[in-house]
């Protein structure tokens, strides 16, 4: 069965697979690494521009490695998720510091960097170098939890253990970077989440979910929880034209990014006005708007202050003057740029 299973497989990424990503080309452990990052909870097309730009960019590690965390940000605006950039980022120094510029081999060296799990070091081992690893990302926790009928929801982990040893049954020694790859490609392609298309999968006469026509109760579904909102105003401090951006700490939402000063209503705004000791001109309230995380909502309410500052500097490490239309190579949370696109327009 094992056998039967990963040679259909791999058959049908011979004919069929994905061969012409931009990380499949001039295939290099930086360059699986970087991709495997950016598709964490991300789609294809979304990443292919930026993975893009990133390479043109940051070419190998080492560059990587030595550019301010601001700029690895700013090329990340807009991916979402941006612990991953940090660590990325993290990631680098150590892999220059530690390894000599050279990703690790095994599997456990490279799940002790930040960021790497053991799905990721499995993708970095069997693509970047060629080396037999399993491999357990969502679509193929989705493909194997569909053939094999593996109830539950697959973040438990009586329900994850069972997922990693089929995976690990299935991938074979030999060309397990193409099998892995395959196995990608099918969860992408064929067994996707909704209407899947499984007269075109490779190993259907087998699939036991197909076979008991219960194909949408594969994978398990996360038990729901309402999420909490929390509110927010975000203060949009305008002086001759300029915004006034602040640097958020690095753990927490946004950790790391470019932002306007925020405040929970009139006398932390109050406070936070004269503590960057500006005086407020003139106000006005912009549309409030929702943005959504994984684990809560944050209702925005953007609110625009003219000021004049004080003659003392502000620290530019944590504040920094800038136009709304600035890419100074700074990280910017969705909400910042959509707020800085708007003060364009008001011009």
């Amino acid at each position: 069965m094992t056998h039967t299973f990963s040679s259909q497989v791999l058959s049908w990424f011979h004919q069929y697979g994905r061969k012409h990503l931009p990380w499949q080309k001039n295939v290099t452990p930086y360059r699986v690494w970087v991709s495997e990052i950016m598709l964490q909870q991300t789609q294809v097309t979304t990443v292919i521009p930026y993975f893009e730009r990133f390479m043109k960019t940051f070419p190998t590690v080492q560059e990587l490695a030595s550019t301010p965390q601001d700029q690895v940000l700013n090329l990340w605006t807009g991916l979402g998720y941006y612990a991953r950039a940090r660590n990325l980022h993290k990631t680098a120094k150590r892999i220059c510091t530690c390894f000599n510029g050279e990703f690790p081999k095994k599997v456990h060296d490279l799940e002790q960097l930040p960021g790497i799990g053991r799905s990721t070091a499995g993708a970095i081992r069997s693509l970047g170098h060629n080396e037999y690893a399993p491999i357990l990302d969502g679509n193929v926790k989705r493909v194997l939890a569909r053939h094999f009928a593996v109830a539950g929801w697959p973040g438990k982990a009586d329900v994850m253990r069972k997922l990693w040893q089929l995976s690990e049954q299935l991938t074979p020694e030999q060309n397990s970077g193409p099998y892995n790859q395959a196995m990608m490609d099918i969860g992408s392609m064929i067994c996707t989440r909704n209407k899947p298309l499984c007269e075109q999968c490779p190993v259907n006469s087998s699939c036991l979910a197909r076979a008991h026509e219960t194909i949408d109760q594969y994978p398990g579904k996360k038990p729901k929880k309402l999420k909490p909102v929390k509110t927010t105003y975000m203060l949009m401090f305008r002086y001759n034209g300029q915004i006034l951006l602040e640097k958020r700490p690095q753990t927490g939402i946004w950790g790391g990014l470019w932002g306007f000063p925020q405040s929970d209503g009139e006398t932390q705004t109050a406070c936070l006005t004269e503590k960057l000791a500006l005086t407020e001109e003139a106000r006005e309230m912009l549309p409030e708007f929702r943005h959504t995380f994984s684990h809560f909502h944050l209702d925005c309410s953007p609110l625009l202050i003219d000021v004049t500052p004080s003659a003392s500097p502000l620290n530019e490490e944590h504040y920094r003057w800038v136009t709304p239309d600035t890419n100074k190579d700074l990280g910017f949370a969705a909400p910042t740029v959509k707020l800085m696109k708007q003060l364009i327009t008001k011009k």
